[in-house]
Parts: structure tokens; C-alpha cells; sequence
């Protein structure tokens, strides 16, 4: 079997979250449905509550500190990613949108991409086609026909989330699998590429 890498972000502020969970349900829908591709996937998660600091000064320094480069060296690495948020004012959180803002405008080109986002009515639920999509298609990512959406009311059933979440879960975790077989792998990031980097830095990594 091939080896691909998930990223998986997830915005949610509290622990444990609605976001969280709905990521680990996409995450654990695009592992079995890559496994069934002849493809093992390894996952790594970019919890981004845990950054909020560290975006902030990335947005008043121009470069990120040593914990968000990792964060975001993950995502860009990634050969899928999985992108999950909660709607605050019928849109993406601001830490969402933050975190996409600091990366370069090019390193998600192409990269297969599953949108997902929960909200405790169904009523934001066009928050993925009129806020998400639009977001990923100006980054150049290969986004999923299927997008996520999950309100209280889709818990209902427990963790395990209602039929129809569960039914969507799959599907979108179907076509994610299919991008991402369908690429050849991520190459390793080079880290003497980014001109910005320092010395100390570099060395630091050695």
C-alpha cells in the first residue's frame, strides 16, 4: 500500500467542540475510503485555538514563530487536507480565516480539499457554498463537490451523528479519497526555499 498525509485543521474555541468532532468523523470516513484505494493515510491535526496567539503576531510581524511554522509546514506538506469551522456572524470564525491568511497565496494550489462546518442551526448551512468554497477556489485548491455541514440537530443520535450526517460524512470522504489518490504524493518541503528564513532558524532544524 501507498502512503498519502491528512492535514486536518479544525477552528473550534472550546474542548471538546461540535468542529472537532466532525473533523475526527471526516478524518476517520477519508482514512477507511483511502484504504480502500491501497492507500494508508497518517494524519496530523492543527487544532487552531491553540495558535490564536501565535496568528496574531504572525499578522503584525510578517513570519510566523517556531510553533505556528510547524502548524503550517503541516497543512502545506499535506497531500489532503481537511478544513473544519464553526460559524460565527453567518461566515468562517476569524481564526479560520486568519490561519489561511498567513500562508503564501500559492501552496494550496491544487491541494484536494474537504470543507466542513457546524453551527447549532441549520439555518447557516450556505456558510460553506457562499463563504468556504469561495475562499479555497481564490487559494487554487481542488475543493470536493460534497461540503460538510452539521447542526445541533445532527447529533441528535449521540457522537456518532444522525444517518444523514453520517450519509454525508461518507460521501464527501469518498471524492476527498478520490483527489487525493488520484495526485501523485506531496514532495518534502525544502527548507532552503523560503528566502526569509534565518540562519538561526536553519540551523536550528538541522
Amino acid at each position: 500500500m501507498s502512503t498519502r498525509t491528512l492535514a486536518v485543521v479544525s477552528a473550534g474555541l472550546s474542548n471538546p467542540s461540535s468542529t472537532r468532532l466532525l473533523a475526527d468523523r471526516l478524518t476517520a470516513a477519508a482514512q477507511a475510503a483511502l484504504t480502500g484505494r491501497g492507500i494508508t493515510a497518517t494524519v496530523e491535526v492543527v487544532e487552531l485555538r491553540k495558535h490564536a496567539r501565535d496568528l496574531a503576531d504572525n499578522l503584525l510581524t510578517g513570519f510566523p514563530n517556531e510553533s505556528l511554522r510547524g502548524a503550517v509546514d503541516t497543512v502545506v506538506g499535506a497531500d489532503g487536507l481537511i478544513a473544519v469551522t464553526p460559524v460565527f456572524s453567518a461566515s468562517y470564525s476569524g481564526l479560520f480565516k486568519t490561519f489561511f491568511d498567513v500562508l503564501d497565496k500559492d501552496s494550496l494550489t491544487g491541494k484536494p480539499v474537504l470543507l466542513g462546518a457546524t453551527a447549532g442551526t441549520a439555518r447557516h448551512s450556505l456558510v460553506l457554498e457562499h463563504a468556504m468554497r469561495p475562499l479555497f477556489s481564490y487559494l487554487r485548491a481542488t475543493v470536493a463537490p460534497t461540503a460538510v455541514f452539521a447542526a445541533s440537530e445532527d447529533w441528535a443520535g449521540g457522537d456518532s451523528g444522525t444517518p444523514a450526517l453520517t450519509g454525508r460524512v461518507r460521501r464527501a470522504a469518498e471524492e476527498l479519497a478520490d483527489l487525493v489518490a488520484g495526485r501523485p504524493p506531496a514532495a518534502p518541503a525544502d527548507p532552503f526555499a523560503d528566502p526569509t528564513t534565518s540562519f538561526e532558524d536553519l540551523l536550528k532544524g538541522l
